[in-house]
């Protein structure tokens, strides 16, 4: 079971890799409103993981990504996001 597990947090991260290129991309292209549709997408799934995270790495990788997202907030809307954002 607990292998099942981490081979679905495995498939997660190389699925929320994608994502955040994706909205990386989108802000290359000047396309604001879909990044930010999708930044807000992602964090939602990176809340869902943090629910389920096991192992100690775990929460660390997801928290990386949290710092990565803040950080595509304030530069889609050049501003610091609101707690809970």
């Amino acid at each position: 079971m607990k292998r099942e597990t981490k081979q679905l947090m495995d498939s997660k991260f190389e699925t929320l890799k994608a994502n955040v290129q994706e909205i990386i991309d989108l802000i290359a292209a000047k396309n604001d409103r879909e990044a930010n549709n999708k930044l807000l997408e992602v964090s939602e799934t990176l809340d869902e993981m943090i629910d389920f995270a096991e192992e100690d790495e775990e929460v660390r990788e997801i928290t990386r990504y949290q710092v990565l997202l803040n950080q595509l907030h304030v530069k889609i809307n050049g501003e610091e996001p609101v707690d809970g954002e």
